[in-house]
C-alpha cells in the first residue's frame, strides 16, 4: 500500500481526507503541532478502522527540519499532502512575519526535506483567496493573483515556490488545490469541524449552537450581492476530500505543478449559510451586524470546469447536506472532541 504524509492531517480538512485516504486502502502518517487540533482525533480513526489502520502520529513543528527527517526516516512515504498553515486572515495583518514563517518556510523545509529522501509527488492547500477581489465570477484558475491579506500572500508565495522546483525539478509533481470554503462533516458524526481557534462562517454558526456564543456577528451586510452579505462558493468537507484522492492519483502520473479550483461553481451568502443551518438545527440563529472585515471581498465563486475535465471530480453534495453533516456532528459531539 502506498503511504501519504498528512501535515496538519488531524485538523479539520486534515482529518476528513486521513479518512478517505483510509478508506481508499492507504497508509497514512500524520504530522501535527496540535495547536489548532487535538490528539484525540486519533481516537475516532480507530473506532473508524480498527487500531491497526489508526495511522502514525508524529507531533511537531513544520518548521524544524530535524523533525522532518525523523519522520520520513520512519516509514517510506510515497507522496505528501501538505494542509499545515496559519489561516485567519484577520490575524495575518497583526502576524504578518509569523504568518509567513509558517507557511512559506514551513513549506520550504518539507520540500528540503522531501528532496533528501526521494518523494517527489506533493497536494498542496492553497486557497481562493489568492484571487483576492475577482475580475468576474465565476473565478477560473488563470484569473489574476491579488491577493488582499497577508494569508493569502503566503498562498501565493508557497504556489510559486513549487512551480519553481517543478521547473528545476522534472520528476517532481504539485497538484495545487485553490479550496474555496469548505463545511460540513462526516457522515459517520465522528469527526467534524471543532477548531481552537474558528475563523470562518460555518465554524462560528456551530460555536453559536453549541452554547459558546450568544450571537453571530455578520461582518458587512452593504456588498453589492442579493442580501448584502457576502457570498461564498461551500464545499462540502468530504467532496473536498474527494478532490485529494484524485489529485494525488493525478500526480502519480503527471509530471510539473498543476493548480485547480476546488468549489461547486455556486455561490451562497452569509445569510443563506445561517438560514441553512437554523434549518437543520430547527431553531433561531440571532445575528447582528458589525463592520466589513479586512480582506473580505463580495463575491468569490469557483470556475470548477478543469477539475471536472482533469480529475473526473464533481462536487456532489448540497449547502442542505452541509448544513445537516455539521448539526449532526455537533448533536452528537456538543464539546466537540472532548465528549
Amino acid at each position: 500500500m502506498a503511504r501519504i504524509l498528512l501535515t496538519g492531517g488531524l485538523g479539520y480538512i486534515g482529518s476528513h481526507t486521513a479518512f478517505a485516504l483510509l478508506e481508499a486502502g492507504y497508509d497514512v502518517t500524520i504530522i501535527d503541532n496540535c495547536s489548532n487540533s487535538t490528539e484525540r482525533v486519533l481516537e475516532r480513526f480507530e473506532k473508524q478502522f480498527g487500531a491497526a489502520r489508526r495511522p502514525d502520529f508524529f507531533k511537531g513543528d513544520v518548521r524544524d527540519r530535524d523533525f522532518f527527517v525523523r519522520v520520513f526516516s520512519h516509514a517510506s512515504i510515497d507522496g505528501v499532502i501538505h494542509f499545515v498553515a496559519l489561516k485567519s486572515v484577520d490575524e495575518s495583518f497583526a502576524q504578518r512575519d509569523e504568518y509567513f514563517d509558517v507557511n512559506v518556510e514551513g513549506t520550504r523545509a518539507l520540500c528540503e526535506v522531501m528532496a533528501a529522501h526521494g518523494v517527489r509527488r506533493i497536494v498542496y492547500s492553497s486557497s481562493a483567496c489568492v484571487y483576492g477581489a475577482p475580475e468576474k465570477n465565476p473565478i477560473p484558475e488563470t484569473a489574476t493573483l491579488q491577493p488582499t491579506n497577508p494569508y493569502g500572500e503566503t498562498k501565493v508565495a508557497c504556489e510559486k515556490m513549487l512551480q519553481e522546483i517543478s521547473s528545476r525539478d522534472k520528476d517532481f509533481s504539485a497538484v495545487i488545490l485553490r479550496y474555496f470554503n469548505p463545511a460540513g462533516a462526516h457522515a459517520s458524526g465522528l469527526i467534524g469541524e471543532a477548531p481552537k481557534h474558528p475563523a470562518n462562517i460555518a465554524a462560528v454558526i456551530m460555536e453559536y449552537l453549541r452554547g459558546m456564543r450568544d450571537v453571530i456577528k455578520i461582518n458587512g451586510a452593504d456588498y453589492e450581492t442579493p442580501d448584502g452579505t457576502c457570498v461564498r462558493d461551500f464545499i462540502h468537507v468530504v467532496d473536498l476530500a474527494a478532490a485529494h484522492i484524485a489529485a494525488l492519483e493525478f500526480g502519480a502520473v503527471h509530471r510539473g505543478a498543476h493548480i485547480y479550483n476546488v468549489g461547486t461553481g455556486r455561490g451562497f451568502s452569509v445569510q443563506e449559510m445561517i438560514t441553512a443551518f437554523a434549518a437543520a438545527a430547527n431553531r433561531e440563529i440571532k445575528t447582528e451586524v458589525g463592520p466589513r472585515r479586512a480582506g473580505d471581498v463580495a463575491t468569490a465563486v469557483a470556475d470548477p470546469t478543469k477539475i471536472n475535465t482533469d480529475f473526473g471530480w464533481h462536487a456532489e453534495r448540497s449547502l442542505t447536506e452541509i448544513a445537516q453533516s455539521a448539526v449532526n456532528w455537533i448533536t452528537q459531539n456538543p464539546h466537540g472532541f472532548e465528549d
